[in-house]
């Protein structure tokens, strides 16, 4: 069941964006706050996502091995935690503040049964020093942050950006909502 979510776990995140572009109940109408705390949000998904993938090197044509550097030091699953940055500042521009916990809940959820799935295979595939990164590093949040992490820029920057760069589209939608939804909504 578990390896179903890690297959579908780009779709299966997406239920509570959509919703977020139908859904006009109960919109919080302070632009001048939410666009920016979105904006912002999505950004530093961005961010930790492009940094995420200087080291792991997902997308691009590197060689992959266990990634235990940059933002890997601090938690297991960047990647998933800068979705789920990226995804609540798509539904703060949405302006649907009330949205945002039970989107939470829902994407700890989804990325928890996706991580179970993960775990298993990466123990598997690595064995040992797999094992002592599970026992050292925590899931989700860091529990010290250490300076000589903060690795940002190395050879793999550009192409990671390059990478990375769809997530911005995230935006779209609620750009769109925005602009259009007054001639049809109200």
């Amino acid at each position: 069941m578990t390896r179903w979510f890690y297959r579908f776990r780009g779709y299966l995140v997406t239920p509570p964006l959509i919703f977020a572009f139908f859904c006009i109940l109960w919109e919080t109408e302070t632009d001048y706050l939410i666009w920016p705390i979105g904006i912002s949000l999505v950004f530093t998904g961005m961010i930790l996502r492009v940094w995420a993938q200087e080291h792991l090197h997902y997308r691009l044509k590197a060689k992959k091995y266990l990634t235990t550097t940059g933002p890997y030091s601090l938690v297991r699953n960047p990647i998933y935690l800068g979705n789920i940055l990226l995804c609540s500042g798509a539904i703060i521009a949405s302006e649907l503040l009330w949205l945002v916990p039970i989107a939470l809940l829902y994407w700890f959820g989804i990325y928890s049964l996706v991580v179970h799935y993960e775990e298993a295979h990466l123990l598997e595939k690595y064995g040992e020093p797999y094992c002592r990164y599970l026992a050292e590093v925590p899931r989700w949040l860091p529990r010290t942050i250490r300076f000589k992490t903060f690795q940002m820029l190395n050879k793999y920057f550009l192409d990671s950006i390059v990478a990375e760069i769809h997530c911005l589209f995230i935006l779209l939608p609620y750009v769109s909502k925005e602009l259009l939804w007054p001639w049809f909504g109200h």
